[in-house]
């Protein structure tokens, strides 16, 4: 029999490292041609005919789901995670310093139904905040991204609209009162920004919800072709197998060679300490929980027409 070749695309994840470069070899009798390409976005998975799979937005692949659509099989495998709270910038000079503070507000954010505006959009929810009460506006979050379906394929409900400016020249000139965004502006990582996170202890607010919910909110995840599914019916299993490996082979050789941030090995030493020994688990069951709480928001926030059973997603 050939040995089937699979293609998969992904963002150039740290966990993946030893998968990539050979480190992690395929397990089992079974032999896999497997070739992961990376890239600087989130593919299309199914917009390219060459692609067996790869990294596929949670809320995106759970909506098609529930609309009956089958032609992405979705793995339990995490590749993105993490919380919201870090996610929401102010101005500097402002008052606000809670989601409940952001009643009424205008916020950027940088697409509608997103995984992770999707979370954050949960935290205000959660502190009582009438998103319908919200005046939304989409854009990008600089100059000169462009390329991604910021919308979705359902119509907008009428307090969101396009921004027709990026978020960081809106929150900068008092168009919005906050914006929601996964990655930070450069000038972050400055001292002389001109915004600051909302919550004035972001971690604090994570270990809370960690605390309180038991996982790290689910992003991006794994997916696969039907058609390829189809033909190697073994292969998630394989693939849950070796994208273990190598997530636990990365955190081993971190804990090792730690010296690539001055304070990581404090940081890896805390993180076992308060998640366990694996604060990203992969497999069914380990994200039921939050699988189901995503599903319900993507519902009670209007963006799934009808409630999506946690089960329907990894069917």
């Amino acid at each position: 029999m050939p040995i089937p070749r699979i293609r998969l695309a992904l963002r150039d994840w740290d966990h993946l490292v030893p998968l990539v470069t050979g480190r992690v070899s395929i397990p089992g009798a079974r032999g896999l041609d497997l070739e992961i390409e990376t890239r600087e976005a989130t593919p299309d998975v199914l917009a390219e005919p060459g692609l067996d799979g790869g990294e596929t937005s949670f809320s995106r692949y759970a909506l098609g789901r529930g609309d009956g659509d089958e032609r992405l099989v979705g793995l339990p495998v995490f590749v993105m995670r993490g919380f919201r709270q870090r996610c929401v910038l102010v101005r500097r000079g402002s008052g606000l310093r809670s989601p409940k503070d952001l009643a009424g507000a205008t916020i950027g954010l940088t697409g509608w139904p997103d995984s992770g505006n999707t979370w954050t959009r949960a935290l205000l929810r959660a502190e009582g905040v009438d998103l319908g009460g919200v005046q939304w506006r989409i854009g990008p979050l600089a100059a000169g991204e462009h390329g991604k379906d910021r919308v979705g394929p359902r119509p907008l409900p009428a307090n969101v609209r396009a921004a027709g400016g990026t978020l960081v020249d809106g929150l900068a000139d008092g168009t919005f009162d906050a914006i929601f965004t996964p990655f930070m502006p450069p000038e972050m990582f400055g001292p002389d920004g001109r915004f600051r996170h909302l919550y004035d202890d972001h971690r604090g607010a994570e270990r809370a919800y960690f605390a309180r919910t038991g996982f790290v909110p689910g992003i991006h995840l794994l997916a696969l072709k039907r058609e390829a599914v189809d033909a190697h019916p073994w292969l998630p299993g394989v693939l849950q197998d070796v994208f273990e490996e190598s997530k636990r082979v990365w955190l081993e050789r971190r804990r090792l060679l730690a010296d690539t941030t001055p304070w990581l090995l404090d940081e890896l030493e805390a993180q076992a300490r308060f998640f366990g020994p694996d604060w990203m688990p992969y497999g069914t069951g380990p994200n039921a929980a939050m699988t189901a709480a995503f599903c319900e928001e993507l519902y009670e926030q209007g963006i799934a027409p009808r409630p999506i059973k946690a089960e329907e997603v990894f069917a």
